[in-house]
């Protein structure tokens, strides 16, 4: 059995779940997933970028460029993600 259209414990009630709450779960997983994503590359290549020699501790520059890189990777994927979602509602609009 999927699992999907079953009856499920929901908080103990025993009722269905409706397709509207298990989407918004998806949904919920998908976003968190995708953050796990983000923060992972943004940390391996940042850390590339920024540490010559791994240590016990971070020097003062280590982590200055670390915050920097870290802020310069946000402010790129921010922008390339309103970028790619007003595309996306122009596309819509034009359907």
């Amino acid at each position: 059995m999927d699992g999907f259209g079953s009856d499920f414990s929901a908080g103990g009630s025993g009722g269905k779940m409706d397709t509207g709450t298990i989407m918004e779960q998806v949904k919920v997983q998908i976003a968190v997933a995708n953050a796990q994503e983000l923060l992972q590359r943004m940390t391996d290549k940042c850390f590339k970028k920024c540490i010559g020699k791994p240590g016990s501790t971070l020097d003062n520059s280590e982590q200055k460029c670390i915050a920097m890189c870290m802020d310069r990777y946000m402010d790129a994927w921010n922008t390339v993600s309103r970028t790619y979602n007003s595309r996306l509602q122009r596309e819509r609009a034009r359907m």
